[in-house]
């Protein structure tokens, strides 16, 4: 089946860090084990018509948008350092297909009778781009930005979310639209409960200082920013004139999924859908939820002062490490936090000491053995993991678990270390016993497997391993990873 995968698209008010670092990390991962049996469009891109960004470029001295175009391309720049296979990325303020998507947008919501004017009062967060009453907010302040929200008034355009209430908690408590894992799904449940209020989705000119795609028959307004950004969806494919790529992975027959941060589940299973029922468009399949990263048990953001940069990390410790930690150490629900320690200790272990040091045993006792040739046969203690483990894999990653995914890759590797420490190979060559050939070809075929297994989780080292374990001869064995410490 055809799959079109999304990542949400960040602001482009400041450089990436690592948390959206391991939403297209997860993403990627995603998207390659699905191209194993299908077609994938993988999706990303810059939310660059925010406020956020506007007040950033004003105290850089410089425009909007010289402002968002620097920062634009370091966002789409994160494919090289973290091996990402994206196939379309997205700027909302330069790419053509956007704007015009969103006015088909509003436009069908308007005819549906969906969009009205009046005058509104209420507390406003600035980062989150979002208004917040009273009982949200912790001591007055936004949960996750520590700051006190403004208080705005003014008249603008707003959607009837209310209208779509029932129809929500329908499609989301029958699983027709799947939100994983399940507490964000109750969670989401229990908002609808509590009673949807319509929401403002423009702002005047003056409030967005002149930024934005101004509202279709009325200049006097932009959309509302997360307006503009979730329509990116469909605006990417060409729904603004009905392309073929919008009809092939959206109107058509694709499995649509989007990946989310717990942040903004709210705008991705509430307000996202209601406006695709409102346009009577397909709504996602899928929301697949992660949690935050966190450095000393604060959530690593641009405004919060917890930066960390990924393309540092991968300049440091290799992509192969980083990776590794964002989908061995993140759980599938709740939070991480964030240390280079953990990192090191984690790839140290697991990828020097675990696999590459298996990889390399294996191929040295190949050449000192059997002059590098694989002999026939195979080891019947590890046939059973090896054929168990594609299907482990598969289901973790059905399951939204990249946790318990990695975990099935590694089973393989601790089950052919525990084996040449049970049957000791050099043994066996020591005394002719001829099981050796049975045990060189069995060790090579799980090291292939888990190779084959890890592609989607380090394509680099996975590449690694297979030209290790492939040919004939082997090639010279050598080390797949170093030891960072």
């Amino acid at each position: 089946m055809d799959v079109y995968l999304t990542t949400t698209i960040p602001y482009v008010n400041a450089r990436p860090h690592l948390g959206f670092a391991l939403e297209l990390v997860q993403a990627d991962v995603l998207a390659r084990h699905f191209r194993r049996s299908g077609d994938v469009r993988f999706q990303a891109g810059t939310d660059d018509n925010s406020l956020n960004s506007v007040l950033a470029a004003e105290a850089a001295g410089v425009g909007p948008q010289e402002f968002v175009d620097g920062l634009a391309e370091e966002f789409a720049g994160l494919s090289g350092p973290l091996s990402l296979s994206i196939d379309d990325f997205i700027r909302t303020s330069r790419d053509p297909r956007h704007r015009a998507g969103v006015e088909r947008l509003w436009r069908a919501c308007a005819e549906s009778g969906d969009l009205y004017r009046r005058h509104y009062e209420g507390l406003y967060c600035v980062g989150c781009e979002q208004f917040y009453g009273e009982a949200e907010l912790v001591d007055g302040r936004c949960r996750d930005h520590r700051t006190v929200p403004q208080r705005v008034s003014e008249e603008n355009w707003f959607f009837r979310l209310s209208r779509y209430a029932d129809r929500l908690h329908d499609l989301i408590s029958s699983g027709e639209l799947r939100i994983e894992p399940a507490e964000r799904r109750n969670e989401v449940l229990s908002f609808i409960a509590g009673g949807l209020e319509d929401f403002s989705v423009s702002r005047s000119v003056e409030r967005a200082r002149g930024w934005g795609i101004p509202v279709p028959g009325d200049p006097g307004q932009v959309v509302y920013v997360w307006w503009d950004a979730l329509g990116n969806y469909v605006t990417a494919l060409g729904y603004g004139h009905d392309g073929e790529d919008y009809r092939r992975w959206w109107g058509g027959d694709a499995r649509r999924v989007h990946l989310v941060g717990k942040g903004v589940v709210r705008f991705h299973t509430v307000y996202w859908p209601a406006m695709l029922l409102s346009a009577g468009l397909p709504l996602p399949d899928e929301v697949l939820v992660h949690g935050y990263l966190t450095v000393g048990g604060r959530k690593i953001s641009k405004s919060g002062g917890t930066v960390v940069d990924p393309v540092d990390l991968v300049r440091e410790f290799g992509v192969d490490a980083v990776r590794w930690w964002l989908l061995r150490e993140v759980p599938r629900s709740g939070d991480a936090d964030f240390t280079a320690d953990r990192l090191v200790a984690r790839a140290d272990d697991e990828l020097a000491n675990g696999l590459g040091n298996l990889v390399q045993r294996v191929v040295s006792m190949v050449h000192r053995y059997r002059d590098g040739v694989v002999p026939d046969g195979g080891a019947r203690e590890l046939d059973a993991v090896c054929r168990e483990a594609p299907a482990a894999v598969d289901a973790a990653l059905t399951g939204f678990d990249f946790r318990r995914a990695t975990g099935a890759v590694w089973r393989v590797v601790d089950e052919a270390n525990r084996y040449v420490n049970r049957v000791r190979p050099w043994d066996l060559a020591k005394e002719g016993d001829p099981r050796l050939d049975a045990v060189l070809a069995g060790l090579v075929a799980a090291c292939r497997t888990a190779g084959e297994l890890l592609e989607p989780f380090l394509p680099d080292a996975a590449a690694r391993v297979r030209r290790q374990c492939t040919g004939r001869p082997l090639p010279p064995p050598e080390p797949l990873f170093p030891r960072l410490r």
